[in-house]
C-alpha cells in the first residue's frame, strides 16, 4: 500500500470502530475506504469484517457490567448472533453482492426508523402480547421468541454485509423493550462481537481475506473503539439516541443514492 492508502484504510477503521462502539455504522467508513484503495467487493467485504472483529471485543468489554442485567436473555441473544454470522458468512461466500446491495437502504431505513419511534413500537408489541394473552414477562425482563427471530435475522445481514448492523442490532434490541441506552449499547456491542466472531472465521478458512490491509485496519479500529465507547459512556442518553439516529438516516440517504441515482 502507498502511504495515502495507509492513511486512507487505517483512518477509515479508526472512525468505523469509533462509531461502532457509540451508535454502529462503523462499516460506512471502513468499507469505502477499502472499495477506494481498490480491493475487490467481496474481499473488501470480508477484510472488513475480519479487521472489525477485534475492535467489537473491546466494546463490548467495555460494557460487560451492562450486558449482565439479564443472563439468560443475554445467552439466547449470544446464540442467534452465533447462529446468523456463520449462517450470513456462508451467503457471502455462495452469492454476489449486486441483488443484495439492493436491498440495503431499505433495510437501513427500516432499522432507522424504528430505533427512532422504539418506545411506540415496544409499548404496541406489549400491547397486542397481552391482548392475545402471550403473558406479561417478569417484570423488567426484555425480549421474547419473536424479538429473538428478529435478532436472528438481523445477525444473518450482519454475516452477509454488516453496514448499518448495529443500528439494526439496536432497533430490534429497543423493541423488545430494552430501555436503556448504555444497557442498548452494551448487548449491541456484544452480538456484533460474536456476529463479527463467526463470521470473520468463515471469510478466514475460505481464504477471502487481504491480509496487509486487514491487520493495519484492526490495530486503528481497536483504538477508534476504546475511543468511541469512552466517549459513548460519557454522551447523554438523548445525545447519544440521537447520534444513532443521525448516523442512521445519513447511511439511509447515502446508499439510496449509492442504488438509485
Amino acid at each position: 500500500m502507498s502511504p495515502a492508502e495507509i492513511l486512507l484504510v487505517g483512518g477509515g477503521a479508526f472512525l468505523a470502530g469509533a462509531m461502532n462502539a457509540m451508535a454502529g455504522g462503523g462499516t460506512f467508513f471502513s468499507f469505502p475506504a477499502l472499495l477506494a484503495a481498490g480491493v475487490p467487493p467481496v474481499v473488501a467485504n470480508a477484510s472488513n469484517c475480519v479487521a472489525l472483529w477485534p475492535a467489537s471485543l473491546s466494546s463490548a468489554w467495555a460494557y460487560r457490567k451492562e450486558v449482565m442485567r439479564h443472563p439468560r436473555w443475554t445467552l439466547l441473544l449470544v446464540i442467534a448472533a452465533f447462529i446468523g454470522g456463520i449462517t450470513g458468512g456462508l451467503l457471502l461466500l455462495a452469492t454476489s453482492n449486486a441483488a443484495f446491495a439492493k436491498l440495503i437502504p431499505w433495510l437501513l431505513l427500516i432499522a432507522t426508523v424504528l430505533f427512532a419511534f422504539s418506545s411506540q413500537v415496544s409499548r404496541l408489541v406489549r400491547s397486542v402480547k397481552s391482548r392475545i394473552g402471550l403473558g406479561d414477562q417478569a417484570r423488567g425482563t426484555p425480549g421474547g421468541v419473536g424479538g429473538l427471530l428478529f435478532q436472528l435475522a438481523v445477525a444473518i445481514y450482519g454475516g452477509f454485509f454488516g453496514a448499518g448492523l448495529g443500528i439494526l442490532t439496536l432497533a430490534a434490541l429497543a423493541i423488545q423493550g430494552v430501555e436503556d441506552i448504555q444497557e442498548l449499547n452494551g448487548l449491541k456491542n456484544l452480538t456484533s462481537a460474536v456476529n463479527y466472531t463467526f463470521a470473520a472465521g468463515t471469510f478466514i478458512i475460505a481464504g477471502a481475506v487481504s491480509w496487509p490491509h486487514t491487520v493495519l485496519m484492526t490495530a486503528t479500529a481497536m483504538a477508534g473503539a476504546l475511543a468511541g465507547a469512552a466517549l459513548a459512556r460519557r454522551l447523554p442518553a438523548l445525545w447519544l439516541r440521537r447520534l444513532v439516529v443521525a448516523v442512521g438516516s445519513t447511511l439511509t440517504t447515502v446508499y439510496f443514492a449509492k442504488t438509485y441515482f
